[in-house]
């Protein structure tokens, strides 16, 4: 696979497909009791193919009058790999599907939580695929 293919592929409207947008409010509801407690919206972003994996990112955007401050991301990898809301599972599965049969995810790996800014922290996730 190319990153031309995987551009093709992982569209803005299959990637909002994957992971819709109101995926956030719906996590924070389970974690808080209240979707407006939570700091930052997530969207899933494709970011390219490296070999035999799929890399994406969960960008963390800040919410309006939030702070989006480290201790409230740095744990996340671990929160986000078993949560069932997040269900990397389920985009994992989703993924198969796009791939239309020619290639199929085996593993899948969270990185660790970088922040780009005081507005934007992101969480790679790459997908192994054969």
């Amino acid at each position: 696979m190319t990153l031309i293919e995987g551009s093709d592929i992982f569209t803005r409207e299959r990637l909002d497909q994957i992971f819709p947008s109101d995926r956030a409010d719906n996590f924070f509801d389970a974690l808080y009791g209240d979707a407006s407690e939570g700091a930052y919206d997530i969207t899933l972003e494709f970011k390219g193919v490296e070999k035999n994996r799929l890399l994406f990112e969960f960008q963390l955007k800040q919410r309006p009058g939030k702070c989006l401050a480290c201790n409230l991301t740095y744990g996340l990898p671990t929160v986000f790999e078993r949560h069932p809301i997040i269900n990397i599972k389920g985009i994992a599965k989703s993924i198969d599907t796009l791939l239309d049969g020619k290639l199929s995810c085996t593993s899948w790996q969270v990185g660790t939580t970088k922040e780009k800014s005081r507005n934007l922290h992101v969480l790679p996730i790459s997908f192994n695929v054969e």
